[in-house]
């Protein structure tokens, strides 16, 4: 079962996007986090190398971020350690992390993709709690 999870993963359509999904909003509060001054940024953390950057996105007015990238943009730098990607994301006010997210360890695009109609493939990362 693990190495056709794996040879699906390495064997990926070049054409297929996935989208990771996410939203913030103000702790204590309703209110979305928005403005221009805020910026997610999606990694794949390596054992290896550094961190490896997937792609990036502002906040919406409802306080969303949604990142595309191709998973066979993924590189595997593990030497046989790690064979699926482990994703966080960061959030930036200007040029300082507002906030991480934990590590999402062995992400298998092909089991947690949830098809959306409008947005393709779509992993969502929840809702998180920021000052």
């Amino acid at each position: 079962m693990k190495e056709r999870l794996l040879n699906t993963f390495r064997n990926w359509q070049p054409e297929a996007e996935m989208s990771i999904k996410v939203r913030f909003i103000k702790k204590g509060t309703d209110t979305p986090l928005t403005g221009d001054r805020y910026t997610v940024r999606l990694y794949d953390r390596e054992i290896f190398q550094d961190d490896e950057y997937l792609g990036h996105s502002q906040l919406n007015e409802r306080g969303e971020a949604v990142i595309h990238f191709s998973p066979t943009e993924i590189k595997n730098y593990h030497l046989g350690f790690d064979e699926l990607p482990d994703l966080y994301i960061l959030l930036f006010k200007g040029d300082t992390v507002h906030f991480q997210s934990k590590v999402w360890e062995n992400v298998d695009f092909e089991r947690l993709g949830l098809l959306d109609m409008k947005e393709g493939e779509v992993l969502n990362f929840g809702t998180f709690l920021v000052d």
